[in-house]
């Protein structure tokens, strides 16, 4: 039998396809260019988790500094309309938004960040010593303050010994007091000025233990700042439970000129 010259060379000379899978120096290219691409791949995610986790650290840090260094803005009027009319905005009718409309006539002068929390107290209320005197009411107050938490609640209490005088002042807050001590104690004494946060007051009023039929003024503690930057209106459950309470009773009151809103 006859075998042609390309013939042998055709057997001898295995095809590029075959190649691919025979012999040891075809198999390490083989396993060379599978290598190749994977290291690629594992490359890739070790790089990127570290420049994401730059790049936000350096947004946050950024987001500090333009807080810190912008200056504080005080609290006008309009702003708390403001926060009424868009937390009500898309839930009320029309007529039910101008129901919940605080008149500008309620509004004591708002805080221009000059003032001390007693020295705003006094021009606010010159007439405190009258007030005082003349309130005789159990479960109320003549003056409620509002803020963000009882450490703060604390550093309000101390800070307007200069304004208070010897009036009794009563602590409205639920940390490591009991709703039910803030009732008795509203029940049995004679107490001045309350101090404390939105969702404890609310409480309060809502099981009749605090009434607000002889208050004559409320005072939000608008301005102030926590460690993060956040005023009481900032924190979501704090401003919830502001936005509650003034729907509650205190708008009603407001607008039937019986309450005065200060912002400090």
């Amino acid at each position: 039998m006859n075998i042609d010259a390309s013939d042998d060379e055709a057997i001898e000379k295995p095809s590029d396809e075959t190649a691919t899978h025979q012999g040891p120096d075809s198999k390490l290219a083989v396993t060379k260019k599978r290598k190749k691409p994977m290291e690629c791949f594992l490359s890739q995610p070790e790089e990127t988790p570290e420049s994401t986790l730059k790049a936000k650290k350096r947004k946050k840090k950024k987001i500090s500094d333009v807080l810190e260094k912008s200056p504080p803005k005080p609290g006008v009027p309009e702003d708390l309309q403001n926060l009424l009319s868009q937390h009500f905005g898309t839930k009320r009718s029309v007529i039910e938004i101008e129901e919940l409309k605080l008149p500008d006539s309620c509004f004591l002068p708002a805080n221009d960040l000059t003032h001390s929390f007693s020295s705003y107290l006094k021009e606010i209320c010159p007439k405190w010593a009258k007030f005082r005197k003349n309130h005789e009411e159990k479960k109320s107050v003549v003056m409620l303050v509002i803020c963000s938490s009882a450490l703060r609640s604390l550093e309000l209490i101390k800070s307007m010994t200069a304004f208070k005088g010897d009036c009794r002042v009563l602590k409205l807050f639920a940390k490591h007091i009991k709703i039910k001590e803030q009732m008795n104690m509203l029940e049995k004494g004679v107490f001045h000025i309350g101090v404390g946060t939105p969702g404890r007051i609310k409480a309060l009023v809502e099981q009749d233990g605090l009434c607000l039929n002889s208050t004559k003024y409320i005072i939000l503690d608008w301005n102030w700042r926590d460690q993060k930057l956040r005023r009481m209106m900032d924190i979501p459950e704090i401003k919830k439970e502001t936005i509650d309470l003034l729907e509650l009773r205190i708008i009603k009151l407001c607008r039937e000129g019986s309450v005065k809103l200060g912002l400090f």
